[in-house]
């Protein structure tokens, strides 16, 4: 049962309530999910539940239908996000529109084992360290793991790479020696029912991996996950690693299924460890790319530099180039299904984008915001929680030269736009307020997969719409929907989300709404209809904004921790022979592919006209100042918008 407390509750009233619960034979848990504050009466007490939800300061009671309270999605609508790390590196998150990957071996046998493969799967884009310093093994003869001395090594590569760390712990007398040492604890299959290890490890607080057990229900896991939760931790997630069944070719089974279904009945994330699953190194990256494709938050993948001298698992990790190609197929993937792959920084600094942009003012440290044009559910909101977290401070404006004043005056330290979608093709608009901000520099890209939905009022149905409602963009996607309803009125607005809003507002009934599934809920209004858009193969590439500082602009690591691969430049060419042959065969004669090419009249000068160019660097900088030298002398005008790294 769990009690939600008012957000004006005194110390005394809720002092009361806990004793009301106690002397009921209830043990209480104290906890703040999202913007409530609640109390989780737990064990088999009785109580009148008329009588409780008099007491002062009671909001409500929700009594969940599973025994699984604190991890039900009935106590908590809100998917969790927890945090792992951020004492002496930088915070990592797990859960929400990113992809977290967990790689590293099995288990630690040497200092220079366990640094070498975190440089190894650093570099392919793993954000957190995992690594064996206990090892259960079937075998007692087998390699038990270096113990703490591994653990050492673990956290000294782990600091030098700005990688939190996560290991198994398999004792509840190791709690206490291992605390300091690792930033998760991981408990695994063979001790998810260790009810005993479970309570004196959540009592610690710390974020805690929890895999199921090879042979459990979800229910079972979720039992265990609630011990956790009731001892005291918040940070739980869960792992799934396969379960035994009649099937011998591989280790386990993966239990795809269990993801979407874990995920429908608790708000904890859910990651997958695909090594264990299958225990064949071949199979291993098509699992964990199933796992991506049906909702999973991440992966926990085994990688060793040399798999066949491995003391523990061999046969399961991934040579480097592996996981590599993995980390690129995971890239790829992503956005497919509306996610992006969480990347940090190389180095932790105090002052950096991480998760987002911080400055030091005369008074204080504080936090700056990122700007984007529309309302809560935008879609460009959802591309800046891909790029700077789910946390991120926000600044919604209503146009996007909004934006661009945002990040000039200083409002705000960054900002999203959209500049081109596969459908409709260029947003002009943002392309033409570069040339009119000569400050504004691209920093970062991010492509966004854009489903579009009919939105409606909760009493409305398609039957009775006159009018819908949405950005040019959003119509020009939506063509062949529209086409079949021409009795619609179409009205445009400045954003979509805009759109949503202004239903909600007017309470219209007769009017929708061409925009987000996200937009929908942000406003408590209906779907009428999902996937109206033309072609669902329908992404935007949004890119980020930065001011100039001199010649650069600061990019956010979690937009790449590797260097930028790809530039936009803008230029006109005299109105002569060959002008343009000219320009373009700078770029060729240097290697230097041209990834786009588009031509827009300029405004003001009849018949002449701007090439927008896109291209991707060489990995030698000189080579690229020079090509950018040439132009400037080639070119008419010529406007350089910003190095950056692609987005896949």
């Amino acid at each position: 049962m769990i009690i939600v407390l008012s957000k004006t509750i005194s110390a005394h009233d809720k002092e009361m309530v806990r004793i009301y619960l106690k002397d009921r034979g209830f043990n209480i848990r104290e906890q703040v999910f999202g913007e409530e504050e609640i109390i989780g009466a737990l064990g088999k007490g009785i109580v009148d539940t008329r009588e409780l939800g008099l007491l002062p300061g009671v909001e409500r009671i929700a009594a969940t239908s599973k025994p699984y309270e604190l991890a039900s999605r009935e106590t908590q609508s809100e998917d969790t996000i927890v945090t792992v790390g951020g004492a002496s590196v930088s915070p990592v998150k797990i859960g929400g529109s990113r992809i977290t990957v967990i790689a590293g071996p099995c288990a630690v046998e040497s200092k220079e084992q366990i640094r070498e493969t975190a440089e190894l799967v650093r570099e392919s884009g793993a954000v957190i360290l995992r690594g064996g310093a206990y090892k259960p093994r079937t075998s007692p003869y087998a390699f038990q793991g270096l113990g703490v001395k591994g653990l050492e090594f673990m956290k000294e590569a782990g600091e030098s790479l700005n990688m939190p760390i996560v290991t198994e712990i398999v004792s509840p007398e190791l709690v206490d020696v291992m605390k300091d040492l690792t930033d998760m604890f991981q408990i695994g299959a063979r001790n998810m029912q260790n009810f005993e290890l479970l309570k004196k490890v959540g009592s610690i607080g710390k974020p805690v991996l929890l895999k199921r057990g090879a042979a459990n229900t979800i229910e079972e896991w979720l039992m265990s996950a609630e011990y956790l939760l009731a001892s005291g931790t918040k940070d739980v997630v869960l792992c799934e690693r396969g379960i035994r069944t009649f099937e011998t070719y591989t280790r386990n089974t993966l239990d795809i299924s269990a993801i979407p279904v874990v995920k429908g009945l608790s708000h904890l994330p859910v990651i997958v460890d695909p090594s264990h699953a299958v225990g064949i190194r071949a199979k291993v990256s098509p699992a964990g790319l199933a796992a991506i494709a049906a909702g999973a938050d991440g992966l926990t993948v085994e990688v060793h530099p040399k798999p066949d001298a491995a003391l523990s698992d061999g046969p399961q990790s991934l040579y480097p180039e592996q996981f590599e190609r993995l980390m690129r197929d995971i890239e790829a993937l992503a956005p497919v299904v509306g996610k992006e792959l969480l990347r940090t920084p190389l180095r932790r600094h105090p002052a950096t984008f991480t998760p987002f942009i911080q400055r030091k003012t005369e008074r204080t440290e504080e936090v700056e915001k990122i700007t984007f044009c529309g309302e809560s559910g935008a879609f460009a909101e959802q591309a800046l929680v891909r790029v700077f977290g789910d946390d991120a401070p926000r600044l919604p404006v209503t146009s996007f030269k909004a934006v661009f004043d945002a990040v000039l005056d200083g409002s705000a330290g960054a900002g999203v736009a959209p500049v081109e979608n596969s459908l409709a093709g260029s947003v002009h608009e943002n392309y033409d307020l570069f040339l009119r901000y000569p400050d504004i520099a691209i920093v970062g890209e991010v492509k966004l997969r854009i489903t579009h939905c009919l939105i409606a009022d909760e009493k409305s149905d398609i039957e009775s719409i006159a009018v819908v409602r949405s950005h040019p963009q959003g119509f020009a996607q939506c063509q062949d929907f529209l086409a079949k309803h021409p009795q619609w009125q179409l009205e445009t607005f400045n954003n979509t989300a805009e759109a949503v809003a202004s239903i909600a507002r007017e309470g219209a009934l007769k009017v929708a709404a061409i925009a987000s599934e996200a937009a929908a809920k942000s406003f408590g209004l209906k779907v009428l209809k999902v996937g109206v858009e033309t072609n669902p193969l329908n992404y935007t590439r949004f890119v980020v904004i930065s001011r100039r500082v001199g010649d650069k602009a600061s990019a956010p690591p979690s937009l790449g921790s590797g260097a930028p691969n790809k530039a936009s430049l803008v230029f006109s060419v005299n109105d002569e022979p060959g002008a343009l042959f000219t320009c373009l065969q700078i770029l060729s004669g240097r290697g230097i592919n041209l990834s786009k090419l588009e031509s827009r009249p300029i405004h003001g000068r009849p018949w002449e006209y701007l090439f927008y160019v896109d291209v991707s660097l060489p990995k030698d900088a000189d080579i690229f100042d020079t090509v950018v030298g040439e132009l400037k002398a080639k070119a008419k005008d010529f406007h350089f918008l910003g190095t950056y790294r692609a987005a896949i």
